[in-house]
Order: structure tokens, then sequence, then C-alpha cells
């Protein structure tokens, strides 16, 4: 995609009610995928590949996650940790803790409805105004991005558990590149990018794709590649977004041949996963 396409596909987003193209559809089909994969569950107390959640578990927060995100997209203040990925695992701990319910049925249905009640919310309503979320303040196109991008991530485990495809797809992680972009600087690393001063370009297969610049170890990042990257990396975008979730070994990726890295410093390229923590 172009840059001339790509800022167009966005600037769209900040008429009322007007989310980037395919992002309503997709958030309403990934949400009844998840939901199928639920009401054939002989057991939700089934475990997650790589957690300490059960299926039940990851499907309680989502159905949890996804109301918040349509209370927020409506305009309700909701206070969820402290945009950090520690605090928020800490309030999602907390907000399990709270809330019995593990049942297939009416989980698959909560997750539905909710994500309903997101597209809902946004119609009628400025998508360009800023929310607080989760993450941090977020306009209401960057916020559906990121429900995008956590279904896609819990729809994957839960899929996975029950040996059933899963949900990412290239034209999927392209709409969550928004989110990805916004959080990468509120994820990053602190410890282990310490006075990393760094360009980096990242190319998605197919078209698309973000830079991320590191100063003194702070992260700026956005759709446009800095000039003369230290570093291109060019990568499958299905791995990408499972990298990016910590669902996916950057060793494995590269081993497969989903991702190269070159440049002034292509050694970098193996680095850049270390540089955030998974949100």
């Amino acid at each position: 995609m172009s840059a001339t396409a790509d800022q167009g596909r966005y600037d769209r987003a900040a008429r009322p009610g007007v989310l980037p193209v395919g992002l309503a559809d997709a958030l309403r089909a990934m949400a009844e995928e998840i939901a199928e994969l639920l009401r054939g569950a002989p057991d939700t107390g089934a475990p997650l590949p790589g957690s300490q959640w059960t299926v039940g578990e990851a499907a309680a927060h989502l159905a949890q996650a996804n109301e918040l995100m349509a209370q927020v997209a409506a305009g309700q203040s909701r206070s969820h940790g402290d945009g950090t990925p520690q605090s928020i695992a800490a309030a999602n701990e907390r907000a399990l803790a709270a809330f019995g319910e593990r049942g297939a049925e009416p989980l698959a249905a909560m997750i539905v409805t909710q994500a309903d009640a997101y597209v809902d919310a946004v119609a009628g309503r400025p998508t360009g105004e800023m929310l607080m979320t989760p993450m941090g303040p977020m306009n209401r196109a960057v916020l559906g991005s990121y429900l995008l991008t956590h279904m896609l991530g819990h729809g994957y485990d839960i899929a996975r558990a029950f040996g059933r495809p899963h949900g990412v797809t290239p034209d999927r992680v392209a709409l969550a590149l928004p989110f990805m972009i916004e959080a990468m600087p509120r994820v990053t690393a602190a410890a282990a990018t310490a006075g990393l001063n760094a360009r980096y370009a990242v190319r998605l297969w197919g078209g698309g794709g973000f830079g991320v610049t590191f100063t003194e170890g702070a992260a700026t990042a956005s759709r446009h590649h800095p000039d003369r990257p230290d570093c291109t990396i060019s990568i499958e975008p299905v791995t990408f977004l499972l990298m990016a979730l910590g669902r996916c070994s950057p060793v494995g990726a590269m081993a497969r041949g989903r991702v190269f890295a070159w440049g002034r410093r292509p050694w970098m390229g193996p680095r850049f996963p270390r540089y955030f923590t998974a949100p």
C-alpha cells in the first residue's frame, strides 16, 4: 500500500462513526470465530499452550476486555492498571478472580455481544477523539485496532489449545498495525534499550510497515520509515504479529525463513524483539 493510500485510509477514520476500512467487519468476524471455537469445546478447563490460564479463563478475560473497550468507546471512564504491561497483567488477574463465569456458551455470547457493542458505540461519535484506555490515550480508531489485536492474540491461544486453525491473517495484521505502532513506545523494555541509539525500518511482506527510532533508549514509532535506517527488517505479517505478542520465537521465525534483516548494522535485527515487552 502506498503512503498516500495508507494516509487516506486513516484520514477517513477522523470522521464521526467511520472506522478504518474493514475494521468493523474484522472485529465482528474475529469475535464470532472465537465464539465458534468455544461453542464446540468439550471442556473450557483445558490448559492454554504456554500459559497458566485455561481456555475458560482466557475466554472470560476476552469477554471482560471486550466489554471494557466497548464502554471506553462509548465515553465511559474505566481504569485498568497504569498503562504498563505489568500493571495490566495484575489488573487482569484481579478482574478474573472477581468474575466467576467459565462456561463456553455464556462466554461465547458475551464476546460477540461486546464486540458488537464496540462497533455500535463508535457510530455517530468522532473516531479521532482521544480517550483514556488501559494502554494510555488513543482515539476510537486505534482503540478498535487494539481490540482486534487483543482478540487475535487470545483467539490464537484458544485455537491452538483445540488444534484448530487460528484467525491471524495478513489482512487482520494490517488492521492491528495502528495499535502496535501506538503501543511500542509504551512497552519498551527500559533495561534492554538503555542508552540505545538506532533506527529501524520494518517492512511487512505484501506491503505496509513502520519505523522505530531509539534515542538514548527512548523509542518513537510511526508508519513511516526513518531516513538511513541502521537495520531494515523484512518479515511475514502473521509472524510479525505473533512475535510481537510473544507467541512466536524470533529464532524459530528466522530458521523458517519468515524474517530477514540487512543494512549498515544487520546484526541488530535479531535484537529488535527483545526491546519490547509483549502487551
